[in-house]
């Protein structure tokens, strides 16, 4: 039985290996060499990541639900675990029959920039070094930086570097060969 995205192609390949039985399954995919991969016809691409994109959100879906049912078991235990130590986050570690259950709770801090501000103030104010006390950090959204006038663009330049993130590349069949 083919997929749906199997189905526009279904009627490629060689005769002696026909797709899409031939193609490499996702499983096979660490033992190949990227330039191999590279070199597969493109209706086997488009395969491998429609079945691997399937797969990854399974995988997410099942990990979100484990994840929730080990939090159901084990919330109130590490959160008394961590009472018993006087701790509000962090890791705690308990026995559960031969295995250790390791539970952390991070903890997650903001700060309110309007309230920081004021503080870096004051410390300037009193003569003292507010970079002693917190990371001060500038940024330009891009989308205001593209709004700019060109003459004051111009004078940020020196100060602007533009790196690339990583490549994402999607298969999509044409409508017409649906």
């Amino acid at each position: 039985m083919t997929t749906p995205i199997q189905t526009p192609f279904a009627d490629h390949g060689d005769p002696f290996m026909p797709f899409p039985e031939n193609i490499p399954k996702p499983d096979d995919l660490p033992e190949f060499d990227p330039k191999e991969i590279a070199d597969l016809p493109v209706e086997m691409l488009a395969v491998l990541r429609h079945e691997i994109d399937a797969r990854l959100k399974r995988d997410k879906a099942a990990k979100a639900r484990l994840d929730g049912a080990l939090s159901i078991r084990y919330a109130d235990r590490a959160a008394e675990e961590r009472r018993a130590a006087g701790k509000d986050t962090g890791t705690t570690r308990f026995d559960d029959g031969d295995f250790t259950v390791v539970a952390d709770l991070p903890k997650r801090v903001e700060w309110d920039q309007a309230q920081l501000v004021a503080m870096v103030e004051r410390i300037r104010a009193a003569g003292d070094d507010p970079a002693q006390y917190v990371d001060i950090a500038f940024k330009v959204p891009e989308r205001k930086y593209a709004a700019w006038p060109q003459a004051i663009r111009a004078g940020f330049e020196p100060a602007r570097t533009v790196k690339t993130g990583t490549l994402k590349v999607e298969i999509v069949p044409q409508e017409g060969d649906r």
